[in-house]
């Protein structure tokens, strides 16, 4: 476990800002980051999440300089580091593979980027212990990696980064390869470790409980592009897009149509505001939290409980009736059994909303247009 701030110190200076203007990636005629804008803050931490092949883990090499760009440009600390080597950025990664070297101990591992560096063996010594004691592995210094844990391995991995005293810390999908407890422990450390330090980081990863639970800001990303961008709370209460409403936490997708109003539809009775303005009538889908929906036994209710999950201190309850199928998310001291009948209440917050386009409806409307221009211009001609 990393210690507690008062037991070592270190000569990390903290973060630079890192701002990443029009940048553009297209490897042969396929372009995978399209006008890609971010501005990150000295000391921050942002996560990009997605799916895999959206672009996040090509934007972190970009700013890393393994891969060049396009066309835009990328700053760290307002300098344009386009035509900067990777090893002169200022920056440290971990990844998901540990890559530390079997030949050497712990103690060599997290030194040598300072042997490249040129310092001497007593200084680059003295220095890795500091880091081995950052992040509680001090009495580890003489060990093999082929003797530790992969979250052992992972914090030598983090060690020999931030001993280098970057100025911006990219972890690439760095907790994947780990166990779902020591995952999250090591996250948590990961971000104390980046707040003690001031350290400017930028985490990569497809999970979004790991994003929400490290991050100042998140960036979703979809298709090289970001979806949206907000503090974990914006991102789950106020999602801008159905993408980011369906991708951050859970959602139920609904039909419905949009009411007369232009701005809410009708579920099980109850009126819910939309995000947005829409033509009345339009059949939208839209995205309803699980914690949104409150179940009450009734034996006379319009719905019935067709499965639960018990997931320790929450239970998801499916229940289905009037053709529409739903998640309801509650304490688990209320309990239901598959066949109860059950009353459905939804709070009423603002939902995301999107236009569900029918290509049938569509082409019958073109054809329509089309056939009744024709027929204007015979008309026309005839006269």
């Amino acid at each position: 476990m990393i210690p507690t701030a008062h037991t070592t110190s270190t000569n990390t200076s903290g973060g630079d800002t890192v701002e990443f203007a029009d940048v553009t990636k297209s490897y042969g005629d396929k372009e995978v980051l399209h006008s890609f804008n971010l501005d990150i803050a000295a000391g921050e931490m942002i996560s990009l999440l997605g799916p895999s092949g959206c672009g996040k883990s090509t934007a972190l090499r970009c700013l890393s300089g393994f891969e060049s760009i396009t066309t835009g440009s990328i700053r760290i600390g307002g300098q344009d580091v386009i035509a900067v080597p990777p090893q002169r950025r200022g920056i440290g990664m971990v990844f998901q593979q540990y890559s530390l070297f079997p030949n050497l101990n712990v103690l060599q591992n997290v030194a040598f980027g300072l042997k490249i560096k040129g310092l001497n063996r007593e200084d680059r010594y003295s220095k890795a212990r500091d880091m081995l004691k950052l992040v509680g592995l001090e009495d580890y210094e003489a060990a093999y990696s082929t003797k530790l844990s992969g979250g052992q391995q992972q914090r030598v991995a983090l060690a020999r980064a931030i001993v280098m005293d970057p100025q911006v810390l990219l972890l690439d999908e760095p907790l994947s390869a780990l166990d779902a407890k020591i995952r999250v422990q090591l996250r948590d450390e990961i971000r104390a470790l980046q707040q003690r330090l001031g350290i400017t980081a930028i985490f990569v990863t497809h999970d979004q409980e790991e994003a929400l639970a490290v991050s100042d800001r998140i960036a979703v990303m979809h298709n090289g592009n970001i979806e949206q961008i907000g503090t974990p709370k914006e991102l789950y209460s106020s999602p801008t897009t159905a993408f980011v409403a369906d991708f951050v936490g859970q959602s139920n997708g609904l039909e419905s149509t949009i009411l007369a109003d232009g701005q809410s539809v009708e579920l099980c009775g109850i009126r819910i505001p939309v995000i947005g303005h829409y033509a009345p009538h339009t059949l939208v889908r839209v995205y309803l939290r699980p914690e949104n929906v409150m179940l009450r036994a009734d034996e006379n209710g319009d719905f019935s409980v067709v499965n639960t999950s018990f997931l320790g201190s929450i239970e998801r309850t499916g229940v289905t009736g009037h053709g529409i199928e739903m998640v309801a998310q509650h304490n688990p001291s209320t309990q239901y059994r598959i066949g109860d009948r059950v009353a459905v209440d939804i709070r009423p917050d603002p939902m995301v909303a999107e236009e569900i386009k029918i290509p049938w409806v569509e082409n019958t409307v073109a054809d329509i247009l089309a056939t009744a221009t024709e027929q204007q211009a015979e008309k026309g001609d005839e006269q």
